[in-house]
């Protein structure tokens, strides 16, 4: 027997004997939301770095299933999933460097509480906190805030295995433009082990709904409203010429308070806590009515522990450039007719500009339009084109993680930087080891 097929066999004798199957083979696998069934129930746990390693080296296609908050198909495999859920250590908090640490399997509900017990906090987080923090980090998912980038954006430093089993950790200061590509890296570089992040002494934050502003406010005073708050969201239906609600979270002692004043650009201010859809309880939403707490209870939207968002529901997002805001705003609301029976909510929030190669807002201050839908599957994909025909004259980059039907080439024109991610990519997995359909399919098939 020749010395690598021995190695080869041995590596996977270790990896079978130490990552079994979490589910039996004849269970199905769905995502959060149980739109989205993935192809095999083949998933592995693995409880420390070597496993991974293990289990990367033996076998020839692995896809990571993180919390499973995705719409698509972009972490499903049709051979092997890998579950890092047991990886959600906090690895190490440098205070002098105000850094963090964690291993690729932490949440962002587990992460933040430790980072508040030590006095520090994240510069942003997403509406739920329920995702994992390099899930999300690799999918480019973003909060609100007009100076606010998205949460990878957060990301100093990484450490990924590749498909050889090689263990790469990459910095943004030691590693430049090869650091830039890799942090949004959709899940084709590897597998992220461990994930450093910038912190910051910890900070209270408010929180102000305000309901039924009229759509002619965003015409006159978009920029006004989304500087009002560290984080603004607008919630709509599309209905009426209003946007139903406004939530405006503010740094409590840092620059000047919001006032909160009882109308704000024609809208109320809300007397009691709201949920984004007015026909759900507000039980599982952060608390609001100005009643300051801590920033990773602020932030999101939704709490831990409680479910987020409607549950059973599917959700496409574009981001489109700041600049563009009210027209593009104004040219999905002349679609409100056909999108409205389907429709759970929209948000509209700002992100600030970042220089990671794969982001929706690579070089580009951006306003992402994001659609909750009721979880007809025909209906959405039927709708999909059309808003992305109305939004075309905005070049819209579609949320990685989220529904959409944008062509292929229409998409990779979007990324000018599309061709070094895929040499990139080649780099560290030169047989597509960490490919699948969807990436295939998207981006890397000619």
């Amino acid at each position: 027997m020749k010395k690598r097929t021995f190695l080869n066999l041995l590596s996977a004798a270790f990896a079978s004997s130490a990552l079994k199957p979490l589910l039996p083979a004849q269970e199905e696998l769905a995502n959060w939301a149980r739109n989205f069934t993935y192809s095999t129930s083949r998933l592995h746990e693995a409880t420390s770095v070597e496993q991974v390693r293990s289990l990367v080296r033996s076998q020839e296609n692995l896809k990571v299933l993180g919390t499973r908050h995705c719409f698509n198909r972009i972490a499903d495999s049709r051979h092997n999933l890998l579950s890092l859920k047991a990886l959600n250590d906090v690895v190490a908090l440098d205070a002098a460097a105000r850094t963090v640490t964690v291993a690729g399997g932490i949440t962002y509900g587990q992460l933040c509480p430790y980072l508040e017990s030590k006095g520090f906090a994240l510069h942003n987080l997403a509406s739920l906190p329920h995702i994992s923090v390099a899930g999300a980090c690799s999918t480019a998912t973003h909060g609100s805030g007009e100076k606010n980038g998205n949460l990878a954006t957060a990301v100093s430093a990484l450490e990924m295995i590749t498909a050889q089993g090689e263990v790469v950790r990459l910095s943004r200061n030691a590693d430049g433009e090869l650091f830039r590509g890799a942090v949004v890296g959709l899940g084709a570089l590897g597998v992220i082990t461990k994930i450093t992040l910038d912190i910051q002494p910890t900070y209270q934050m408010k929180q102000y709904v305000y309901e039924n502003m009229p759509l002619s406010a965003l015409k006159d005073h978009f920029d006004q409203i989304q500087a009002s708050g560290y984080s603004v969201s607008l919630f709509t239906d599309w209905q009426r010429q209003r946007i139903n609600e406004v939530w405006i979270k503010t740094r409590v002692g840092a620059g000047p308070a919001f006032a909160a004043p009882a109308e704000f650009f024609g809208a109320k201010r809300a007397t009691r806590n709201l949920h984004p859809i007015a026909e759900l309880s507000a039980e599982n939403c952060t608390e609001q009515l100005g009643v300051p707490g801590p920033w990773y209870d602020r932030l999101p939207h939704f709490r831990m522990g409680f479910t987020p968002s409607a549950g059973k529901e599917l959700q496409a997002e574009y981001f489109v450039p700041r600049r563009n805001a009210v027209e593009a705003i104004l040219a999905v609301e002349r679609l409100r007719d056909r999108i409205s029976p389907h429709l759970l909510i929209s948000e509209i929030r700002t992100v600030a500009a970042d220089n990671l190669w794969m982001s929706p807002c690579y070089r580009r201050d951006s306003v992402a339009i994001h659609f909750t839908w009721k979880q007809d599957r025909d209906a959405v994909e039927r709708l999909l084109p059309l808003i992305e025909k109305e939004l075309s004259p905005f070049e819209p980059r579609p949320h990685w993680g989220k529904l959409f039907t944008m062509p292929a080439a229409q998409l990779r024109s979007r990324y000018e930087r599309f061709e070094d991610f895929i040499q990139l990519a080649k780099k560290y997995d030169p047989k597509g080891k960490f490919l699948n359909d969807f990436l295939n399919d998207n981006l890397f098939r000619p």
